[in-house]
């Protein structure tokens, strides 16, 4: 082979090869890898055998591969689990971002609820729901999250009262959908309802969100042998881009009163 055509012919290898490695570069960001969401009640880390445990909760995040969790009954700083810093525990224990949203000033510190997720909390919130009866304060906390070659979309977190009756339920759910409803982003709502798929209070929820768990629905409560499903993931029945590839309830019945929930989304 004459030197010239050689050449030559080793310039077109370079570019053929330097397109492929450019596809390979550029087609990943793009690729729509599953979602893995999480929902949590925590028990302030106390799990059902009385031992508190955060090393406990966070080896079941790990270990669930969730990609965003919503965690509830966070206590930071407080004096019945030893001054200690659960949010920012959290963060250590699982390598995730996390935001801690305060629900209500508890025994020298703050209790309420956080979000975790493998990409950044962008414009985190918190959300006061609605208490007329002045009960416990219960709250919404809200991130835009903006995964590398996806849409950016709204990871919510929430925890609704847990009286008998269901007026403050109502109008809290109601506020949901006055905050969330009609976002020109997509949204995902995760947490403890407090009311089960039965309710009027999800029933009326479940007209505009779609319930990710529908497919396998499994109960969440009491941990050790749950009857009842309380804990939701949920979608927007219009303007989603995710379907629902499996959902679950983890079998750890010890670390938390609550099992926890977690859905895979593409």
């Amino acid at each position: 082979m004459k030197r010239r055509e050689f050449l030559q012919m080793m310039s077109l290898s370079t570019v053929v090869l330097g397109a492929g490695c450019a596809s390979r570069s550029v087609l990943p960001g793009f690729m729509r890898r599953p979602l893995r969401v999480m929902t949590y009640n925590l028990h302030h880390g106390e799990g059902v055998d009385g031992k508190l445990d955060l090393e406990r909760i966070a080896r079941v995040i790990r270990d669930s591969r969730a990609d965003l969790v919503a965690l509830q009954e966070i206590d930071v700083n407080t004096q019945r689990t030893g001054r200690v810093d659960q949010a920012a525990e959290y963060i250590r224990l699982t390598g995730l971002h996390g935001q801690f949203g305060k629900a209500i000033d508890f025994q020298g510190g703050a209790y309420g609820g956080m979000l975790l997720s493998r990409w950044p909390l962008e414009d985190f919130r918190v959300h006061a729901l609605p208490n007329p009866e002045k009960r416990e304060q219960r709250i919404a906390i809200s991130a835009r999250i903006h995964p590398p070659g996806q849409p950016r979309f709204q990871f919510v977190g929430l925890h609704l009262d847990a009286s008998r009756g269901d007026d403050d339920r109502w109008l809290q759910a109601a506020r949901l959908q006055e905050l969330f409803g009609s976002a020109t982003e997509p949204v995902i709502l995760a947490g403890d309802f407090n009311d089960r798929p039965e309710s009027r209070v999800m029933q009326k929820l479940l007209t505009e969100w779609e319930d990710a768990s529908a497919g396998n629905p499994m109960p969440t409560i009491p941990a050790e042998k749950p009857d009842a499903r309380i804990d939701f993931v949920l979608l927007p029945r219009s303007r989603s881009p995710w379907k629902v590839d499996r959902s679950e309830v983890l079998g750890e019945a010890v670390a938390s009163d609550h099992r926890s929930v977690v859905v895979q989304l593409r």
